[in-house]
């Protein structure tokens, strides 16, 4: 039974055209999550590239990745990422038995991070994994032009908000049969918490872009000093 890499990299983009495409780092963004992928080869057995955009399927297979082509009705702008998941399980002959999900648009992931998240997997009785990062900013609703706070009391300070969490989008492991029912991640998934800096990129927009260059620069330069 194997565990593989699903990426899901349709091409059509609103906000930002062709950014699976755009460079970051001199290389295409797609290729940051398969270059991932292939460090941890002891633990990914393949890698597979969802599309339907010839470009980005030429690039993933100059990279060493397995493509499936995308059909036009898993590929719209609202169409779930579970649906072309389960496109992938359906249309390869392997016995895969996890699923590790990696978004293209999330290209800056602390280096060893799949291997500890996969560690704490395989030690829990979830059917799923999914990394979070903690909130510390004072959020509200706004009703009637009011402010409401959601998560603290006015005047208080914010290292005493209570604990709360987003889905950063780094990495998903899942049980193959989890995807198989239509959920990447269910009621019996295991939270694990990423504190890094990388855990707040998720590129929408060419703002986003810049600042995983700036990110992936800063990280250059403190390692040769």
């Amino acid at each position: 039974m194997k565990t593989i890499v699903i990426i899901p990299a349709r091409g059509g983009s609103k906000r930002l055209p062709n950014k699976n495409l755009l460079l970051l780092e001199g290389i295409p963004l797609l290729v940051h999550s398969i270059l991932y992928a292939q460090r941890n080869a002891s633990i990914i057995d393949e890698i597979y590239v969802t599309t339907d955009n010839a470009a980005i399927k030429k690039i993933a297979l100059q990279y060493g990745a397995r493509v499936i082509d995308r059909p036009d009705n898993l590929s719209g702008d609202f169409e779930p990422t579970i649906s072309c998941v389960q496109h992938v399980l359906e249309s390869i002959p392997d016995a895969v038995e996890l699923v590790v999900l990696l978004q293209p648009t999330n290209p800056l992931r602390p280096e060893k991070l799949l291997q500890e998240a996969f560690e704490k997997y395989r030690n829990s009785d979830a059917d799923s994994l999914f990394t979070v990062t903690r909130n510390h900013q004072k959020l509200g609703k706004i009703q009637n032009n009011c402010f409401i706070p959601y998560n603290y009391s006015i005047g208080q300070r914010s290292q005493d908000l209570e604990p709360l969490y987003f889905e950063n989008g780094l990495l998903y492991v899942t049980k193959a049969n989890l995807i198989r029912e239509g959920k990447i991640v269910s009621e019996n998934s295991a939270p694990y918490e990423v504190n890094h800096i990388f855990a707040t990129v998720d590129i929408d927009t060419q703002d986003d872009l810049d600042y995983a260059e700036y990110l992936i620069n800063k990280s250059s330069r403190l390692r040769s000093t």
